[in-house]
């Protein structure tokens, strides 16, 4: 009979993980499990005494609160956290990325903008700036669809309505403000939208006119304006946002497909309902093409940084410079101040559905999640939205709520989306197509028209290097066109979620 299967990350780890169901009595690695262990979960392979720390991929993930016996199950029952210090030795680990020259590097089909920028989609949007004119988008959408105007323009992926729950109720200048000024500029000026139409009620806090005004903003054939009260109401709203769009349609239509270089993408990293598996399979496999996608010129962004907690250590070592390691650490002060003001603190995740998946705390599922950064070297961190200027690797301060993260990463230029999932995210973002990667089989089995690709066969023998590069050669046909799952699905109209901040008044 065959012993399930159980893996050892490092040497230094005093736990393996059950790649399979592992039942009390089986004998694993030349121990006997004193319990039931499911897959992904951890068992001891040592003693580990009461207060000394739990190790897996090499490093501290908790602290044993009761002594725990060689094949004992190491989990929240046993498992508990603390502070302890943690050495950022900023940029001892940065290094060349090893760029390959220009001729050498991978090309897609991508839609060169006026902007200078490079889409891989081509739609129009309908956004709005308060939740008070999200109706009005959203009936404008439905009349183009109504009215069977895209089957004339079929290089059009489509017409979206971007609404959302905020832009009024809140303060009209600081921090809460600014995230939302720059969440909605970066969407209007995003290069997988060929033109925009951006309507609001016109009494908000965020006033339409001064974000053109402040960003220097003109009307133009590709970018409209209006709100509901100037134009006499909502039918008179609907009438001009489609009459608007219409006279969009054969603008949009003119643009077509060029060979771009790969330097042209900004791959958004992602990751939700993760696992046990996540931190072994599909995540550093996403990080193996983020790595490549570096060689090639091209920029990656990992954010949500309450699932970096614990493993930011981590990045700072990789920092090009010591102010950027600097700032990602302001960044996670700013997380335990904001979690404790809010009654709040990081370990509250990870998340139920993340806990029966057999993560146990939070700087467990951080070093797993971080693996999707690969190891090139950290050249830059933004702030929620910003605008990312640099290539290569860089970082992006957001929450971990997946939607209010991808809307950030989208918000700064991302126009490619990568996430893995172990429970089963079901998930898209428009206007960037999101490929979505299995950590496990059995999910991928059950998942199949939801899931791009599997990550699971790693765990029977395919190496890393050979899934990061099927996930890399599948990101390049995803931005030369090729449907992701979540694109068939319809995916991605409700998922444009700004990160609210500030107080709610």
């Amino acid at each position: 009979m065959t012993s399930p299967r159980t893996i050892r990350l490092s040497a230094d780890d005093n736990v393996a993980i059950a790649i399979d169901l592992v039942n009390q009595g089986d004998t694993v690695s030349g121990l006997t499990a004193r319990e039931r262990i499911l897959r992904g979960h951890k068992m001891a392979i040592e003693p580990i005494r009461e207060g000394e720390p739990i190790r897996k991929f090499g490093q501290i993930i908790g602290f044993a609160k009761t002594h725990i016996a060689p094949g004992e199950w190491v989990h929240e029952h046993n498992v508990g956290l603390h502070d302890f210090e943690r050495d950022y030795a900023f940029c001892v680990d940065a290094h060349d990325d090893d760029l390959l020259p220009p001729e050498m590097r991978a090309t897609f089909e991508g839609y060169r903008r006026e902007s200078g920028k490079t889409g891989t989609r081509n739609y129009l949007g309908i956004l709005t700036s308060v939740n008070c004119s999200a109706s009005v988008a959203r009936f404008a959408a439905a009349e183009i669809e109504r009215l069977g105007v895209l089957k004339d323009y079929p290089g059009i992926d489509g017409v979206v309505a971007i609404v959302h729950g905020t832009g009024c109720g809140h303060a009209a200048y600081g921090e809460g403000f600014d995230i939302l000024r720059r969440t909605q500029w970066g969407y209007a000026s995003h290069p997988n939208f060929a033109g925009v139409v951006m309507v609001g009620l016109g009494c908000e806090v965020f006033q339409i006119g001064r974000m053109k005004k402040e960003y220097g903003l003109e009307e133009t054939d590709t970018f409209r304006t209006l709100t509901i009260q100037e134009t006499g109401g909502t039918r008179k709203t609907v009438e001009a946002i489609t009459a608007g769009i219409r006279d969009m349609l054969p603008i949009a239509a003119r643009a077509k497909r060029e060979t771009r270089p790969a330097s042209e993408l900004v791959l958004a990293l992602q990751c939700g309902g993760s696992d046990g598996y996540s931190g072994l399979t599909a995540n550093p496999a996403l990080g193996v093409a983020s790595d490549l996608l570096v060689r090639h010129g091209g920029t990656s962004i990992l954010s949500e940084t309450p699932e970096i907690y614990g493993a930011e250590h981590l990045l700072t070592r990789r920092a090009a410079a010591r102010e950027v390691g600097e700032k990602l650490v302001s960044r996670i002060r700013w997380w335990e101040d904001y979690t404790a003001r809010n009654g709040g603190e990081m370990n509250n995740n990870p998340s139920p559905g993340n806990k029966a998946g057999g993560l146990t705390t939070i700087l467990e599922k951080s070093l797993g999640a971080s693996a999707k950064g690969g190891r090139s070297t950290l050249r830059a961190v933004y702030e929620y939205a910003e605008q990312v200027k640099e290539h290569g690797f860089v970082y992006m301060d957001t929450p971990g709520y997946d939607p209010v993260a991808a809307t950030g990463q989208v918000a700064g230029g991302a126009n490619l989306i990568a996430f893995t999932t172990g429970r089963g995210s079901a998930f898209g973002a428009k206007p960037v197509p999101s490929l979505k990667l299995a950590t496990n089989s059995d999910i991928y089995r059950r998942m199949q028209e939801d899931m791009d690709i599997n990550c699971g066969d790693i765990l029977d023998g395919v190496s890393l290097e050979q899934k990061g590069a099927e996930i890399f050669d599948t990101l390049l046909r995803v931005a030369s066109g090729e449907h992701t799952k979540s694109e068939d699905l319809g995916y991605g109209d409700l998922e444009f979620v700004p990160w609210q901040v500030g107080a709610v008044m």
